[in-house]
């Protein structure tokens, strides 16, 4: 069983970075309603007493909470992957589609901040009047404990490539219980990485004063527009700011299809892709039009959510190991065929390209 410490270190280090990648949209949708708050009651006082002294927006509670009801829910999710010892996970499909319903929310937030058109008021998490009245009376600021409190347990439904990996750990266990204390250690471990980009980052904001509010809605319109791009890319689409971007830089990527005497007895040509925590090496590939491909996917202390391989076209979805080699078989594909694969949560891409 993986041990409690080695899933707390790969939570501080590599999973911290890799999980505020992919759900960092949600925390900043979690700080948005709360810093415009805070600034329109700023305003507010210091219209009616010139002398009051201005506060910064208070956002070390909001995160704190998010981050809260995230550890709990993933050490329920942990309870229970480790009770039912059988893999629930959702298709690169589904991942696409939920990546673009939380781009459209982001994306509707942003244009409502910025008060773009009235109808943008919609895009914003209200609790139920019942819950509501309830919170009310229990705090004070009860519409900016919701929302990170809800959004922190939605980060369950978009897990990175590395949190995929300690729920496989989890599933492993074969017990609630330790099911649970591994996706806690992890967790807890991505934690502090979470609180201190998202503190001293929203920090900076604050020296803006009123245009902190815009501030925060432009970050929300760039990280919508990103879920976007992933989303594309989970669905294989040719089109994205990823893809376009690296068939600019083909003219520089290497060829990597192994000369004939190195191909396979049947002859079959053989591509080695070097999986690495920063992505794909070389990220275009070259493959001989109407062949079979073996593809070997190569991997060396490997932690990033890269090891989760995706081929959306052909349905091909593989967990790598962190060191080792896994192979692939590609059927023939005609000429100019373009293949695009990308990691699990649509951060990490690249293409096959299949030549005369």
């Amino acid at each position: 069983m993986l041990s409690l410490w080695v899933a707390f270190i790969t939570g501080l280090t590599t999973g911290g970075l890799s999980c505020m990648a992919v759900q960092g949209g949600l925390l900043a949708s979690s700080l948005a309603s709360q810093i415009e708050k805070e600034v329109g009651d700023q305003e507010f006082k210091s219209k009616r007493k010139k002398l009051l002294r201005k506060k910064s927006p208070q956002i070390a509670l909001p995160i704190a909470l998010f981050l809260f009801a995230k550890l709990v829910a993933y050490t329920l999710m942990g309870a229970l992957l480790g009770a039912l010892g059988s893999v629930l996970q959702l298709t690169p499909a589904m991942r696409a589609i939920l990546q673009f319903a939380i781009a459209i929310f982001m994306i509707g937030n942003a244009l409502r901040m910025l008060n773009v058109h009235p109808i943008f008021r919609f895009f914003t998490f209200e609790p139920p009047a019942s819950l509501t009245r309830f919170i009310r009376r229990k705090a004070k600021n009860n519409t900016s404990l919701f929302t990170p409190l809800l959004l922190g347990v939605l980060t369950v439904l978009i897990p990175c490539g590395i949190t995929q990996t300690m729920m496989a750990a989890a599933i492993a266990t074969g017990s609630p219980l330790l099911g649970a204390a591994l996706m806690f250690a992890f967790t807890l471990g991505t934690s502090p990485v979470f609180f201190i980009l998202s503190y001293f980052a929203t920090k900076l904001g604050t020296l803006l004063e009123k245009q902190l509010v815009r501030v925060v809605a432009v970050v929300l319109l760039v990280l919508g527009l990103l879920s976007v791009d992933t989303g594309l890319n989970l669905l294989g689409s040719p089109i994205s700011i990823t893809r376009v971007l690296q068939r600019n830089n083909e003219a520089t990527a290497s060829q990597t299809l192994l000369p004939p005497s190195q191909t396979g007895s049947e002859g079959e040509g053989v591509i080695n892709l070097n999986v690495v925590n920063s992505g794909y090496e070389p990220s275009l590939l070259h493959a001989p039009a109407d062949t079979a491909i073996t593809l070997n996917l190569i991997t060396n202390n490997t932690q990033s959510c890269s090891r989760a391989f995706v081929i959306p076209e052909l349905n091909l979805n593989k967990l790598l190991p962190t060191t080792g080699v896994e192979v692939l078989n590609i059927p023939p594909q005609p000429a100019g065929k373009v293949i695009g694969f990308t990691c699990s949560m649509g951060m990490y891409t690249g293409e096959i390209i299949f030549d005369l």
